[in-house]
């Protein structure tokens, strides 16, 4: 795996054009029913040279649906309401997340399992739905928490897909991969 998340990580550092191709992205899942009818989005905030997501937050913000960010807490990912990117600031790994303040209204935290749509970063990608991330399991430990119904988005560059990920028993797949070119369903 860490030789397939350093090639693939490599290539998307490389990849040109990342503000144009993470519009085209959000756009695409933004138009996705499953988008549409969600009333729960949880979303990364990008980070380094991952597809940008911030203008996907403020169209979620904007309609109406409760956006989620997260953040960390020990090896944990926790699901925190946000209501606007102003209650957002560096924290681990210089990775924008809710204010340390909103951490302590219990009200803003939201149970994974009233999450309609989840929408997720990765290093590498498969047609299969399998997606390598960066290595310290937050989401591996986070996803098997969701709803069965709940929709499982990673968004990536076309660049990031790759033949066959390799793949572990925790390791749970994607339901859809959604690139600038296309929009991958899991086989």
């Amino acid at each position: 795996k860490s030789r397939f998340r350093k090639d693939t990580l490599a290539i998307r550092k490389a990849q040109p054009e990342k503000d144009l191709h993470s519009a085209t992205i959000c756009n695409r899942v933004a138009q996705l029913p499953q988008f549409v009818a969600a009333k729960t989005v949880m979303l990364y905030v990008d980070a380094r040279s991952e597809v940008r997501t911030r203008s996907c937050l403020s169209d979620c913000l904007r309609s109406g649906e409760r956006a989620l960010d997260h953040y960390c807490e020990g090896d944990d990912l926790i699901s925190l309401e946000i209501h606007s990117q102003d209650e957002l600031a560096p924290g681990a790994y210089g990775i924008l997340e809710p204010h340390a303040e909103l951490r302590s209204q219990p009200e803003r935290r939201i149970d994974p399992t009233e999450i309609d749509v989840i929408c997720v970063p990765g290093i590498a990608l498969d047609r299969h739905g399998n997606r390598l991330g960066s290595g310290r399991g937050y989401y591996d430990r986070l996803l098997p928490q969701l709803r069965p119904n709940t929709l499982k988005i990673a968004l990536a560059f076309s660049c990031q897909i790759i033949d066959q990920v390799p793949t572990e028993p925790h390791d749970v797949p994607m339901d859809l991969v959604v690139t600038e070119a296309e929009a991958i369903w899991r086989k």
